[in-house]
Order: C-alpha cells, then structure tokens, then sequence
C-alpha cells in the first residue's frame, strides 16, 4: 500500500534487526468511527449499515459531494473495474465528472489530454506518456477507466508530482526540493497532521526505519502534491454542485481519511466521499473508519 517510490527508499532505510516493534494492522486502526464490520468477499459494504450496495448506490451517495476518492491495490482487475463502474454510474446521474489519476505525473497532461479528447489512439497515448516509465504496471489494467473517461468525455488529470522530487524529500526532506519546485507547490505542507502518522506507521509494518521521518515528508509530499494538482485543475467548477471529482490512488492515499483527502478537506472544507479497497484469504473485518464504503476482493498472485 505504500507506492513503489517509497517503497524503495524504505527498503534501502530499514534499521538492523532488534527488539520487535508491535504491528497494528493497516485496515483496523482506531481511526474515526469506532467499531468493526466484516466485510464478506467480492462485495462492496456501507460501513455504516454494514449493507452491501453497487456503483450506482455509491453514485447517490455521492450527490451534492464534490470528490469522490477511491484507494486501490494497484494492477488488481476488480478494483479497476469498480472504479470504471463508479465513473460511469456518476455520469449516468448526471454528473461532470472529471477523474484524476496518480498513476501519471503533471508533465504529461498535454498527450493525456489528446487521448481523453480522442485527437490521439490508445498506442500513441502509451508511448507519448511513456506510461511504462510513468506507472510500470500494464494498461490493461487501466484500460477500463480510461475508456470511461474517454466515453463520458470526462476531463481527467494527471495528478502526481514528479518522481524525483519524491525522491529527493525521501532522502533529505523537505530541504530536498528546489526554490523552483516549491513554486509549484502548496506554501504550507504539514507532515504528520490529523493522524496520518497513525497511518503511515502501520502500512510501515512496524520495521523502524533509519530516516522514517523523511520517508514520511515524502509521503506527505506525494498526498500534498496530488491534492494541489486536484484543486488547481478544478478551479472555480469546485462550486458547481454538478461537477464532481472522482481521484483515483493507492489505499495508503485514501483510508481513513488521512491522505489526499485530508488535505483537500484542510483546503476546501469538502470531504468527499472514500471507498477503500483491499485484499484478503477470506471475509475481512475491518474499522469503520477506514472508509465510507470497503470492498474487497480475493487474495492471489500479483498479476503481469
């Protein structure tokens, strides 16, 4: 549930074996509202009635909210379709969806931009993006939600900072960016704000780490990052109450409310609303508070 980049500076980080340090699951962490619910397969639950709902229930749900946030587990089919699905089922209602995306970064919204608007075909998509480069996991994957967006002529973004700005945090901090990249940034960047910390210790999974302190400002980067993108792109369409942005991120982005969310809501005062995917061997109980609705889908392999 960490990203690929983070991941990577973690693993070169993690401190020598020592005394053990207490694991707290991910998916159950006293965040928000307190209780559990079990989650049975292949089903998507409200938890807060613990009722099994569809795309189009969540669709409603979402009326008069301006952001819909869904957590991934990356290159998993079922969680790419429910995201087609949900975009498709806002648009059925009615509303201007525009989708943002962190698989790509902001340099590519220009050839992103001619594939949503249909000037370009999928394979030119896929080279002048470098999406290869840019996410490293099939398009296959990503097919359906693109399709989506192309179909209902939504606008979609592409909503990450670049690599080696994360990159460079996760080594040094926030010291790490330049006096140009901070321009494009928000001028106030809070690491560790509401209980994202809480958060990231867990998807951590308890391994203490040489420089935790600037793998999570990389972190807090990264949410920060997508979160400005979204409402820069947005503009003055936040007040119509038909527009609706529907981000797309890992889990790690979304759960709890403590990710991109958080600093939209930070921003904006909008909470939107958060559907969080997972994966388990069986039916899963998890806190309420991890996210308005969860859905998730049976264990296997990674998938090419």
């Amino acid at each position: 549930m960490i990203n690929a980049t983070l991941a990577t500076l973690f693993l070169s980080q993690v401190a020598a074996p020592g005394s053990p340090v207490p694991v707290a699951d991910p998916m159950n962490l006293n965040i928000g509202r307190s209780g559990t619910i079990t989650v049975p397969l292949n089903q998507i639950v409200d938890t807060t009635t613990g009722i099994s709902v569809t795309p189009a229930q969540i669709a409603e749900f979402a009326d008069n909210k301006r952001f819909v946030f869904l957590g991934e587990n990356h290159a998993t089919t079922p969680h790419q379709q429910l995201e087609a699905d949900i975009v498709e089922a806002l648009q059925k209602r009615g509303r201007r969806v525009i989708v943002g995306l962190e698989m790509l970064t902001r340099p590519v919204q220009p050839s992103l931009d001619r594939f949503i608007g249909g000037v370009t075909d999928e394979a030119t998509f896929l080279t002048e993006s470098d999406w290869k480069k840019q996410w490293g996991f099939d398009y296959a994957f990503y097919r359906p939600v693109l399709e989506a967006a192309r179909k209902g002529q939504s606008r979609t973004i592409a909503l990450n900072v670049p690599r080696d700005w994360v990159r460079a945090v996760g080594r040094n901090g926030m010291a790490g960016l330049t006096p140009a990249q901070r321009l494009q940034l928000p001028s106030v960047m809070e690491v560790g704000v509401g209980r994202h910390q809480d958060v990231f210790d867990a998807l951590m999974g308890g391994h203490p780490a040489t420089n935790a302190d600037k793998i999570l400002a990389a972190q807090t980067l990264w949410d920060e990052g997508m979160a400005d993108t979204a409402l820069k792109a947005l503009g003055t369409d936040i007040d119509d109450p038909k527009v609706v942005m529907v981000i797309i991120a890992g889990s790690g982005h979304i759960m709890y409310g403590q990710g991109i969310n958080l600093r939209v809501a930070r921003r904006t005062g909008h909470r939107g609303v958060n559907v969080v995917m997972g994966q388990s061997a069986t039916d899963a109980k998890v806190a309420k508070g991890l996210g308005d609705f969860v859905y998730i889908t049976p264990e296997k392999k990674a998938e090419k």
